[in-house]
């Protein structure tokens, strides 16, 4: 469920990201931040009544947007605040509802280790003769600088400029098993979606 990270590189001198390099060769900018993300089949979520799963049985039917983040890398700990919309439709409307739905935000690394998870709620309020609600979440994450950074090492063999001739001229720095691995220890994502049950994710993954 959970997409391996884009890997980046960490690039010196003033070329900025997508630029190229006086000397050859495509510079990207790497961040120590958490690239932000909905994992697929959770960005939406469906309440039924009773034990029926079919369209008419629909009570309610959530979906997660608009997601937004901003990153704090000025300390040690690095901290990123997501905010998202979520819009919902009820079938029934013959009075005023609350719901509330439950939502995660987890921190990956590597494309696959979990090593943080939190459970929210966001609160829901349908007016009496309404179907639709709005409400907006936020979740935090935090990630060490420490383990976000790249070593000196693969930092040298990343960025080394490499001349036409050079026996590794053509060779990527990212097909070496070590190299590569360092930049996806190095790599977080902060992921947040709805806590579904096993149920609703079967749902969204095979409606």
């Amino acid at each position: 469920m959970l997409a391996a990270s884009t890997l980046l590189l960490v690039l010196g001198g003033c070329a900025s990201k997508g630029e190229v390099d006086a000397t050859g060769g495509i510079t990207a900018v790497r961040s120590v931040c958490p690239s932000v993300a909905i994992p697929a089949a959770t960005g939406d979520v469906t309440l039924f009544q009773g034990a029926g799963r079919d369209q008419g049985s629909i009570d309610v039917a959530a979906l997660m947007t608009n997601v937004r983040s901003s990153c704090s890398d000025a300390t040690d700990q690095i901290g990123t605040t997501v905010t998202f919309d979520v819009r919902a439709r009820r079938t029934r409307t013959d009075g005023a509802r609350d719901v509330q739905l439950p939502y995660f935000i987890t921190v990956v690394r590597g494309g696959s280790a979990v090593v943080a998870k939190r459970i929210g709620r966001v609160s829901l309020h349908f007016d009496a003769g309404q179907p639709l609600a709005q409400a907006q979440g936020q979740a935090t994450a935090t990630v060490s600088r420490a383990a976000a950074t790249l070593s000196a090492d693969v930092r040298e063999k990343l960025t080394r400029k490499r001349k036409a001739g050079d026996q590794d001229a053509a060779v990527d720095p990212l097909s070496q098993p070590d190299v590569r691995q360092a930049v996806l220890r190095a790599s977080f994502e902060a992921l947040v979606g709805f806590q579904l049950t096993d149920e609703q994710l079967k749902y969204n993954a095979t409606r």
